[in-house]
């Protein structure tokens, strides 16, 4: 069974916690076309009401997950679901997990090649009898695409994650995605560099209290500029409740 898709300020978003989502991949296992897993986020919602053709892919996707606690507020105050966070970077290890059961072939694709190869090693390490079938760094152009694709598509893989930052990942799921045999494609950021040891996410206690989004930027200052939507979003969302227009 599907899981209800509703709207948020125009973006739209899936109803899922996280065994949800995980059914909801491997239901897509089983189909004949390539579908995606897009984390949705405060930041992709109000870009979303500029850029029609993230719209669009948002709303041909596969899977759209709750990543951002402001997305699941959001859900909340204005459809009444009590749905939970299902943050892309823990979504990308429970596929990897359930992937034992399971039996996917996985292939990485992004970041340098160092965090790449790291993160396929602290997978094997940390998945005994994954199925990794190949990996590829992110530091490619558009001569390269041939190859990759056909590097992706001789493995055998039929999932897909891609860690080349958003909007590119995005961009080159829709241009390249339907060009090979994958099922599933999700969309994961900077997890290769947290699965590598680059990157630490926030302890436990940010998020629990769903503080994570903080904890980044006191971190990484440089992200006030990617989180100046946040303002933006909190404001249309309280003008949303008190009128009513979602």
């Amino acid at each position: 069974m599907r899981p209800r898709r509703v709207q948020i300020l125009g973006a739209p978003i899936d109803c899922v916690d996280m065994q949800q989502a995980l059914d909801v991949v491997d239901q897509m296992i089983t189909g004949n076309k390539a579908q995606t897993v897009i984390a949705v986020n405060p930041e992709k919602v109000i870009k979303s009401q500029s850029d029609p053709e993230l719209l669009q892919f948002l709303n041909q996707s596969g899977l759209l997950i709750p990543d951002g606690i402001g997305v699941v507020m959001a859900v909340r105050l204005l459809i009444g679901e009590n749905i939970s966070r299902v943050p892309g970077a823990e979504l990308m290890p429970a596929i990897c997990e359930q992937s034992l059961t399971k039996g996917y072939k996985l292939f990485l694709l992004g970041a340098s090649s160092e965090v790449n190869n790291k993160a396929v090693k602290a997978l094997e390490e940390k998945y005994q009898g994954i199925n990794i079938v190949g990996n590829r760094d992110g530091y490619f152009d558009e001569s390269d695409m041939p190859e990759i694709i056909k590097e992706i598509n001789e493995s055998a893989a039929n999932v897909l994650f891609v860690a080349l930052g958003s909007p590119r990942q995005e961009l080159w799921m829709e241009k390249y995605l339907a060009q090979t045999n994958i099922k599933v494609c999700q969309g994961v950021g900077g997890t290769f560099d947290v699965l590598a040891g680059n990157v630490r996410r926030a302890p436990l206690l940010f998020r629990m209290l769903n503080l994570e989004w903080f904890y980044r930027l006191v971190s990484q200052p440089s992200r006030i500029f990617r989180q100046k939507a946040l303002p933006k979003f909190a404001y249309q969302l309280a003008m949303s409740k008190i009128f009513g227009i979602k």
